[in-house]
């Protein structure tokens, strides 16, 4: 049995959980019969206490176990850089083993692909063997276990779904495998697709609609992400009940209304966590006792350093910085719609002052009209940093013709949070920082595609507009600062913010499709997804390599020569450290990795 680690997480009950050391003791003497520090026995284990100790256990392991980064659900590596939605950031040599995820020339000995692999198979561990204790557990009353067991499935289902959307083929292990002796004997060579729906129908079907503690999944965080799922395979029949059903009905585990936060800014802050809009996210807090095991991959994305006379969120790390491709993605026409024709991408479109010139360089604001969510995403030269001093470029980025001049915006720590949860570490706070799996809006465009591919073009049209309807409110809009006190704020916007809803009528599939798809990339850039979008929807290879040629012009030293490649980079290649310890004829390698 693995160790579990010990581990709080907001919204769920602190219990120790470890390892069980199964065996007989060869002394009779009872009272030298005390297990090892940091062991339980079966029968604590086989408590309420002990059961919940263990789903806890498997809760923490979303965002990654044993200090290693890029193995839990946020994705910034494998979804928003492959997707294009950002750059590696910081410099060449520093974490060199991104350097070839950004570019597509992984090998099978990646380090950071086995973590990936790891880190999912570790979750899935912890839950199997909760379930595993499940039926031995007597005195732990009917319903309970059924709502563990629920709970554990729904994990499950996040875990392998997370390995089947990066590695394609993996292995089914449930809790009737034997970990010490079969589970290294089972191959990757069936479909567990119907696996993993069938953890999410039970979990549907056993969970409540409500919990005591917020971070614990409901009934309808397990209908989202099985309609998810659906939506990953082009089920979009099954995709729709659920949808219509999550949109009208849907609550939080709180209970409350599932709903667009009215804030796009606000709605990323420590804040409004467990908001109206966050339908499962990753419950983290501050004070665990191994910071660096509870540290998750906000942590890197922050701006470099603080600038003379300036201060900064944090004086780590510089990685995760905004593509110039998704950073021009927000220029709209005069009546506020996006460039729908990629034409985002010509010069005369392209964000002033941005492309291809040091941040250092004389300073002048774009004035050309933006989507105002460009603000609330991308930290850019001379925009206020939420409650921060006004960005002030070059000195916040660690080497700019390496990844570019912007940095992320959306998870950073306002200024007046900054420490406020947890001041211990390097990154005072961002390890106490959730991150939403799933959100509302998320759903409203996920229902939006499958509208529009049945052919209700008016409803996919009604979704899409609720989501720009948010991001059009100007009391929400970046405001500008006082030129003579930029700690200031001024009652004007901070740039050209032009957005609009789409109000004529929707009568072109195709146009609608795109509409539809574009909103994703606007909506949720910089949140993990855009890779997985592009690969359900089948149009990696004309969207990636497109978006590489034009990236490559601003930062040839990170890109020059990168392509992607059909057939091969769609997936990660099967880490080679487990075909090794399970043997070639047990784990195939994905095509292109041989």
């Amino acid at each position: 049995m693995r160790n579990l680690l010990r581990m709080t997480r907001k919204g769920l009950p602190m219990v120790l959980t470890a390892g069980l050391l199964l065996g007989t003791n060869a002394c009779n003497d009872e009272f030298l019969e005390v297990p090892a520090t940091g062991q339980v026995d079966e029968g604590q284990l086989l408590s309420q206490a002990g059961l919940e100790g263990q789903l806890l256990g498997a809760y923490a392991a979303i965002d990654g176990i044993g200090g290693t980064w890029h193995g839990g659900a946020v994705n910034w590596l494998w979804g928003s850089i492959r997707g294009g939605d950002a750059n590696k950031g910081t410099d060449a040599g520093d974490f060199a083993l991104m350097n070839p995820v950004q570019r597509f020339e992984l090998e099978p000995t990646n380090g950071e692909v086995n973590n990936k692999w790891t880190n999912s198979f570790e979750g899935v561990a912890r839950v199997n063997r909760m379930l595993a204790l499940l039926p031995e557990a007597e005195e732990v009353p009917e319903d309970v276990r059924t709502r563990l067991a629920a709970e554990g499935r729904f994990l499950r289902g996040h875990f392998y779904y997370e390995l089947l959307k990066n590695f394609m083929m993996v292995p089914w292990i449930d809790e009737t495998v034997d970990y010490a002796a079969g589970a290294e004997e089972i191959p990757n060579d069936t479909d567990i697709f119907p696996n993993i729906e069938a953890d999410f129908q039970f979990a549907i079907n056993n969970l409540p609609e409500t919990q005591s503690e917020l971070g614990r999944a409901n009934s309808w965080a397990a209908k989202t992400y099985l309609a998810k799922v659906y939506m990953f395979q082009n089920k979009l029949a099954e995709a729709k009940p659920l949808f219509d059903d999550i949109i009208a009905n849907g609550v939080t585990s709180s209970g409350e209304k599932y709903g667009l936060f009215p804030d796009f800014e606000e709605l990323f802050t420590v804040a409004n966590e467990n908001s109206m809009e966050a339908i499962f996210a990753f419950q983290a807090t501050g004070g665990a006792q191994n910071v660096a095991n509870s540290l998750h991959e906000l942590a890197m994305a922050m701006p470099y350093n603080t600038a003379a006379g300036t201060e900064a969120p944090s004086d780590c790390c510089g990685f995760f910085q905004p593509s110039f491709d998704m950073a021009a993605s927000y220029r709209t026409t005069a009546d506020g719609l996006p460039l729908l024709d990629g034409s985002y991408r010509d010069p005369a479109n392209e964000l002033k002052n941005d492309q291809g010139v040091l941040s250092s360089a004389a300073f002048e604001p774009d004035q050309g009209p933006l989507d105002p969510r460009l603000d609330h995403t991308v930290g850019r030269r001379g925009i206020g940093f939420l409650d921060w001093d006004v960005h002030p470029g070059q000195a916040w980025i660690r080497d700019q013709s390496h990844a570019g001049p912007y940095t992320p915006k959306k998870y950073n720590l306002r200024k007046s949070e900054y420490g406020t949860r947890d001041a211990s570490g390097w990154t005072p706070g961002y390890a106490a920082t959730n991150f939403m799996i799933l959100r509302f809006a998320d759903v409203l465009l996920m229902a939006a595609e499958v509208e529009v591919e049945i052919g209700s073009l008016e409803q996919a049209r009604e979704y899409v507009n609720m989501v720009r309807a948010r991001a059009a409110d100007p009391a929400t809009f970046t405001l500008a600062r006082d030129p003579n006190d930029p700690s200031v704020e001024i009652d004007e916007p901070a740039a050209n913010y032009v957005i609009s809803t789409y109000d004529a009528p929707w009568t072109d599939q195709a146009i609608a499709r795109e509409a539809v798809r574009f909103e994703r990339k606007l909506e949720l850039s910089m949140e993990g997804k855009r890779f997985y979008d592009l690969l359900r929807w089948g149009i990696l290879d004309e969207y990636i390599n497109p978006y590489l040629a034009f990236e490559n012009q601003y930062i040839p030293a990170q890109l020059g020569g990168a392509t992607f490649q059909s057939n091969q980079d769609e997936f990660l290649p099967i880490p080679q450290r487990q075909i090794d310890l399970q043997g070639a004829d047990i784990l195939a390698q994905n095509p292109g990795f041989q």
